[in-house]
């Protein structure tokens, strides 16, 4: 048994989490050229970003994957359709990133920090989530970012 297919069995295990590709827009090029306003609330204030939707699943998949920089107040916001426990890698990713795991209601359940580029051991979001948010590795601890914090966007409800 590949290492992978032991990963994907411990993801499994994990509440049926379903494992993704953690990073996007593949060498060819192509780009997402919409950007949508998001802001983390942390204690410190509030931290505004640009990120790009992955809302599907080819989008999923693609997540950050080539990437060679990613700005400190860029990122990108993978949603799913529902609530459920999700774990992602950083196959092909060649950037550290945070990933930051958050529930229906935005607030942060858990934070993955500096992941290792181009990983395939699965991070798990530590029980459900409706979407992950990934920035810049290093970032959400320069925010002072932590589980309970608040993540402001469309996909969550205002509160």
């Amino acid at each position: 048994m590949s290492d992978l297919d032991i990963g994907r069995r411990r993801a499994l295990a994990l509440g049926g989490a379903v494992l993704l590709s953690g990073c996007a827009w593949q060498a060819t090029g192509q780009t997402r050229t919409e950007l949508e306003s998001l802001e983390i609330v942390t204690q410190a204030g509030r931290h505004r970003f640009k990120v790009e939707i992955a809302d599907d699943d080819a989008e999923r998949n693609r997540g950050l994957m080539h990437r060679r920089s990613l700005a400190p107040d860029r990122g990108m916001l993978f949603i799913f359709p529902s609530e459920r426990p999700v774990a992602f890698w950083m196959r092909n990713t060649l950037i550290p990133l945070d990933m930051i795991f958050v529930r229906r209601d935005g607030t942060i359940r858990s934070i993955a920090h500096e992941t290792t580029p181009l990983d395939e051991t699965p991070v798990p979001s530590g029980g459900p989530v409706l979407a992950v948010l990934e920035i810049a590795g290093g970032r959400a601890r320069q925010l002072g970012v932590l589980p309970g914090d608040r993540i402001v966007h469309r996909t969550f409800p205002r509160g």
